[in-house]
This record gives C-alpha cells, sequence and structure tokens, in this order.
C-alpha cells in the first residue's frame, strides 16, 4: 500500500468489489424506469471532442439543445456541454440558460504532455472565455514515475487559479481530474490517483478522456467511488465522481448510477456529484424512453 492510500486505509479487494458488481449487474433490470433514465440524462456533459469541429457543428449542437426544451418539454436539459476550449464562448451565447453549463477540456487535452505554464494559461483563457467547469487530465509523464507530489502540484496550481478567477468574475467554478483510468493498470494506482486528485482540490473526480483504448470501467468506477467515500469520511468535503468514455447505451448508464448509489448513497445521485462525459448516450436514453430509434442530438 502507498503512503497516499495509507492514509486513507484504503487497498482495493478485487474480489469484494467484483462480487459487488455481479450484484449490481444482475439487478440492473430491476432498477431501471423513466424516472432513473431521464436523470441520467440530467447528469450528462454532452460531449463533442472530435478534430473536425468547427465553430458551426458546435453552434448547432447548442442550437439543439435550445430546441430541445421545446420538443421534449417533459425531459430535463443535460447538466452541460463539454467542447474544447476554443468553442467556450461559442456554447454560452448559445445555450438556452446559465444553468446548462458550460464545460471546457483543457490543460493539453488528451495527454496533459506539456509545460505546465501551457496548461495553466490554456485552463486561464477556457474560463476568461465562458468556461464554467474545466476538465484536466492527471499529469501521467510525473504521476506514473512516481513523482506524486509534481503531478499533485499541477492539480494545485491549476485549482488555486481557477479559484482566484472564480472570486475575480463573480461566479463559479468546477475543476474535474481525469486519472485515465484504463492506462493505470491496477486498482491500486487507480485509489493512489484519486485520493491525489482529491487532495488537491479536484472537485471532480473522473475516468478517463475516451482518447485511449480503456475508457471507464465498472471496476475502476467502484474504485474510484469508494476513495471518494473514504476522502469523505476523513475530510467532511464531498467530491464528485464522473464516468466518461464508453458509455453509450442506456444500460451502461443505470450500471454506473447504481454503482454510485450503492457505494457513495442517493446524495451523491444528482448533478452537482455526478456526471457522465457523453456523445452517444443521449439519443440511446431518449430511445429507451420512449420505445423507439430516436435521433436528435
Amino acid at each position: 500500500m502507498s503512503d497516499i492510500s495509507k492514509k486513507y486505509g484504503y487497498t482495493p479487494d478485487k474480489e469484494a468489489i467484483g462480487r459487488q458488481l455481479d450484484l449490481i449487474a444482475s439487478s440492473l433490470e430491476n432498477v431501471v424506469s423513466e424516472d432513473i433514465l431521464k436523470k441520467c440524462f440530467s447528469i450528462m456533459d454532452l460531449t463533442t471532442l472530435s478534430p473536425k469541429d468547427t465553430y458551426e457543428s458546435v453552434a448547432k449542437l447548442v442550437a439543439k439543445t435550445v430546441s430541445f426544451r421545446k420538443d421534449y418539454p417533459d425531459f430535463p436539459l443535460p447538466a452541460s456541454i463539454c467542447v474544447y476550449p476554443n468553442f467556450a464562448a461559442t456554447v454560452k451565447e448559445g445555450r438556452p440558460c446559465p444553468e446548462l453549463h458550460v464545460t471546457n477540456v483543457a490543460g493539453c487535452f488528451p495527454s496533459s504532455q506539456s509545460f505546465p505554464e501551457l496548461k495553466l494559461k490554456e485552463v486561464e483563457m477556457a474560463v476568461l472565455a465562458g468556461a464554467d467547469e474545466i476538465d484536466i487530465v492527471l499529469a501521467l509523464n510525473t504521476f506514473l514515475a512516481g513523482h506524486y507530489d509534481a503531478a499533485g502540484k499541477e492539480i494545485r496550481d491549476t485549482k488555486d487559479l481557477m479559484d482566484r478567477l472564480s472570486k475575480e468574475l463573480g461566479r463559479p467554478l468546477c475543476l474535474k481530474v481525469i486519472l485515465e483510468t484504463g492506462l493505470l493498470v491496477t486498482p491500486e494506482l487507480i485509489a493512489d490517483a484519486s485520493f491525489l486528485a482529491m487532495e488537491n482540490g479536484a472537485d471532480f473526480i473522473k475516468t478517463s478522456t475516451g482518447k485511449v483504448e480503456v475508457n471507464a470501467t465498472p471496476m475502476a468506477a467502484y474504485v474510484m467511488c469508494e476513495c471518494i467515500r473514504k476522502y469523505y469520511d476523513r475530510t467532511g468535503r464531498k467530491v464528485g465522481f464522473k464516468a466518461a468514455g464508453g458509455i453509450s447505451s442506456a444500460m451502461d448508464a443505470v450500471c454506473y448510477w447504481s454503482i454510485v448509489g450503492t457505494v457513495l448513497g442517493e446524495q451523491w445521485l444528482n448533478k452537482d456529484l455526478f456526471r457522465f462525459g457523453v456523445s452517444r448516450l443521449a439519443n440511446q436514453i431518449l430511445s429507451a424512453v420512449k420505445e423507439e430509434t430516436v435521433v436528435y442530438f
């Protein structure tokens, strides 16, 4: 056990987690309902992170959320629209209401391979352009080399910058830290990364960028949620959880909903503490609720 996980008295029990995940999987048909699916819809960060994104295509996605309120008045809006930093103003200017947040990936997403000063500058520019929420990637170049202090400092410096900007701008800002769990190999490393991110100010910890071979998995999610629970028990601070990458079906969403509910409880089942980073899921949830194929977004 590493020093950081030892501090929280946590070692992932893979066998016990596996049994819990089997129980969750076997009960999904009993859990799924129209109400749960709509709640899953309400915590989505509706995402487009394609090299082919243009100002016109992003504006079209935002316009879809405007028309969505009229076309599906019985559905909630998603929590945010997640785009690259250069599109922050496009989302801010076109969104139907401030409750639909502007989320930007920043800090040299998706690899986090650049100078720390450049990462901070990109975060600052994104916030000044209108971002409410910033998703950065844990600096794996230092973390995987065992230099936890250096990796943590990048998160802390980003959080300090965002806290300063929040005061100057008079609006709250949210920092999500992507662990890229598919590259961390072991549950123990996922736990270390979770605690490191939370200790250095992360408001959310997030599974994946969606840009590597292995993205969100139920095992990684369960470990991260157990770490969030351990951190909350010790500090009293609630940190959110975001699942992203490969979540493409309504039942995938219900699976992660059940994991969060099982480990963290109902108080985490809201957009302030739980998110999905998705591109295809919105249509899948609409189709599941309407019981017909819907291609809206």
